[in-house]
């Protein structure tokens, strides 16, 4: 009796152990099953994307051949353009940008491009709009007939066709994927509604796509609604924007640039790279650090290296010792040996990070630096230095045009572009205009079409007292700034001559009578005058969402902020949100410079003091732009006072001048 116990325990045990064995095992098959088929059914739908994406990209350039035989007709007749102000950044850009829509809708001011008569517009907004907003910028595009009439201009719309010849469309999906920040053109793409009721509003009529920065999904938009896009594909988009890109495109230009080296990927790399671009150019005391594919100035870090080396004093040494022949690679050995063993403590101790949010020290910023590949750049030897962006449009059948020019206002980072001064007064326009030539000469070799910005500084240099200008970036895309412009042009029915960089007006001003049988003669006369203009998109203030948008407006008109329509002078607002209105643009226009640059500051101080108390001072970067322009302007009238003695047209000139190339100084 006990054998047999012990042998059905046992026989129990085994088979007990061998089906939890078999168990394990049909589990274990199951999920390699599984996995299989999931990976399967992923190759599978990977590769349908990739046969879709082919067949989407055929189709862009199928549309794009068209739209370059056909624009002459295209550009001149009724048509549409359906605008997608959309940042088509890399998603690991898009995942750090807490404020994408509001990013996307500073291009809000596409709406003033029905200055053409021809032209009716879809605008598709990254943000939900209120009856507010939609008031605001009805009455704005209304004042156009009034603007013209002031002008003497037949108008080109009335007011009642203004409003039927634009449309805003807001995708259903914005809210639908809260976690992933995507880009506008994305949200379309989910949004079947708002593609629906695009493609019915353009039925039968010529339309085309303006984006901003292109993503492959606007070409899903495009092939959903049969139409061409005004830009060029997004790789070449991509490639062209990046740092590296678009020094390739400046050295094929032939444009002068600084010292540098591009598509640097590794360690070793960039640290020879480095010490090279040392021991040749010893006069420049500080190297910026870019990585490649960032934008607006966030993946920017530098170094005053010379001030850090300790062996930077031998190496002068050494360079004045060999004279002319420091230029050979063979007598810069010695010397590039000890830079390149002194750097990377250099680099570890003394580098500073411009966004210190994302990057606080070397290690974080020189992991993302090696993995997206990055740039060296010189930084201009010289304590006033200015930034400016010329932005340009290059027509499908090759024709390229000036839309603005600008000088760079720094209120939150100097290697930020917070604002503009328009037009841009710091150099000749004749040089700034044949490297813009040069430049888009090869981006039409490339395929590159739509709008582009290009950034140049300039600055003295203290050793020959010449003024340089270099080309430093490149962004392919309807920029902010072509939409505050569009603003301007819209409410002063102006015209921007890119041969001298100046903007007029056309206003009426009493005509003075010689004679008293003269009483007859008109009694206003029509004359041009100049004007200049300072705008940015940025502009934010927490206290602001306290107001309502009438009681701002009052409060504004309380102050004397507003617009004349008769001299087309004064500020006008670029709404960018409807609910919290935290953020909106500004554009502030006057007969000179320097006055109008008051006029900007003096707005942001009446709006701050109203808005602001002990107890609720709020997060703003009013205070910010408002010690910059003070600044400026303090510089300007020292400026101004130094030639008082010269003819007033010259002293008028030269103020003007050196209120624009101190932007950037501070």
């Amino acid at each position: 009796r006990a054998a047999i116990a012990i042998q059905s325990f046992w026989r129990c045990f085994r088979d007990r152990r061998a089906y939890i064995r078999l168990r394990k095992r049909k589990w274990a098959a199951g999920v390699i099953a599984l996995s299989w088929l999931m990976a399967v059914k992923l190759s599978k739908a990977r590769q349908q994307l990739k046969i879709i994406r082919h067949r989407q990209l055929e189709l862009f350039r199928t549309k794009q051949n068209e739209l370059k035989q056909r624009w002459s007709t295209i550009s001149t007749h009724r048509r549409v353009i359906v605008h997608i102000p959309s940042l088509g950044l890399p998603q690991r850009i898009r995942n750090k940008l807490h404020n994408l829509p509001i990013r996307e809708n500073y291009q809000i001011g596409r709406l003033c491009e029905l200055d053409d008569p021809n032209v009716d517009i879809i605008y598709v907004s990254p943000m939900p709009v209120n009856e507010e907003f939609l008031q605001y910028y009805n009455k704005l595009i209304n004042l156009r007939s009034t603007i013209q009439q002031n002008g003497e201009l037949a108008p080109a719309i009335t007011p009642d066709h203004a409003r039927d010849r634009y449309m805003i469309v807001v995708p259903e999906a914005l809210h639908s994927f809260p976690a992933h920040n995507m880009c506008l053109a994305t949200l379309l793409k989910y949004s079947p509604k708002a593609l629906k009721r695009i493609k019915n509003l353009i039925k039968g009529r010529e339309a085309y796509i303006v984006t901003g920065v292109t993503h492959i999904d606007d070409l899903y938009v495009s092939d959903f609604l049969n139409i061409p896009i005004l830009g060029c594909e997004p790789e070449v988009a991509h490639l062209y924007s990046t740092k590296s890109g678009s020094k390739r495109l400046f050295e094929i230009s032939k444009v002068p640039m600084p010292f540098s080296e591009h598509d640097l990927c590794n360690q070793q790399q960039f640290l020879e790279a480095l010490a090279q671009l040392i021991v040749e150019h010893l006069d420049i005391q500080r190297w910026l650090f870019k990585i490649d594919d960032d934008f607006d100035g966030l993946g920017i870090a530098y170094c005053d290296v010379v001030s850090h080396l300790p062996c930077y004093k031998n190496v002068l040494k050494e360079a004045a010792r060999f004279g002319d022949k420091w230029s050979n690679r063979w007598a810069q050995e010695h010397s590039y040996a000890k830079v390149l063993s002194e750097l990377p403590h250099v680099l570890e101790k003394h580098t500073i990070c411009v966004n210190k949010t994302q990057y606080n020290n070397w290690q974080t910023y020189s992991k993302v630096l090696y993995a997206q590949g990055g740039i060296i750049e010189a930084y201009p030897p010289s304590d006033s230095v200015t930034s400016m962006t010329v932005c340009l449009s290059i027509e499908p059948n090759g024709h390229h045009s000036i839309i603005c020019s600008g000088d760079h206002l720094h209120a939150e980072s100097q290697f930020s572009c917070w604002g503009l001064s328009f037009p841009q007064s710091s150099v000749e326009p004749n040089d700034l205009n044949m490297y813009c030539s040069q430049i888009a000469e090869q981006c039409k070799l490339r395929n590159v079409y739509g709008y582009i910005d290009i950034d140049f500084v300039t600055f003295i240099d203290a050793k020959t007292d010449k003024q340089h200008l270099w080309a430093v970036d490149l962004s392919i895309g309807y920029s902010e700034h072509v939409s505050l412009y569009r603003i301007m042009h819209f409410i002063t029915a102006g015209h921007f001559n890119p041969q001298t960089h100046s903007f007029t007006v056309k206003v009426k001003q009493a005509k003075h009578r010689m004679r008293s049988w003269h009483a007859d003669a008109p009694e206003q006369t029509i004359v041009e005058k100049s004007r200049y203009a300072v705008w940015t998109s940025r502009l934010y203030h927490s206290n602001l969402p306290v107001l309502q948008l009438s009681v701002f407006f009052q409060m504004c008109r309380a102050h004397g902020v507003g617009f004349d329509i008769k001299e087309k002078q004064g500020s006008v607002f670029a709404l960018l949100e409807s609910e919290r209105h935290e953020n909106m643009g500004m554009i502030a226009i006057g007969n000179t410079l320097q006055s109008t640059l008051s006029n900007f500051a003096y707005n942001l101080n009446a709006i701050n003091q109203e808005i602001t108390t002990t107890n609720m001072q709020g997060r703003n970067n009013f205070m910010l732009a408002i010690n910059d322009i003070e600044s400026i302007l303090g510089i300007t009238q020292e400026n101004a006072s130094s030639v008082s003695s010269t003819v007033t047209a010259t002293s008028a000139t030269t103020a003007t001048s050196a209120a624009s190339t101190t932007n950037a100084t501070s």
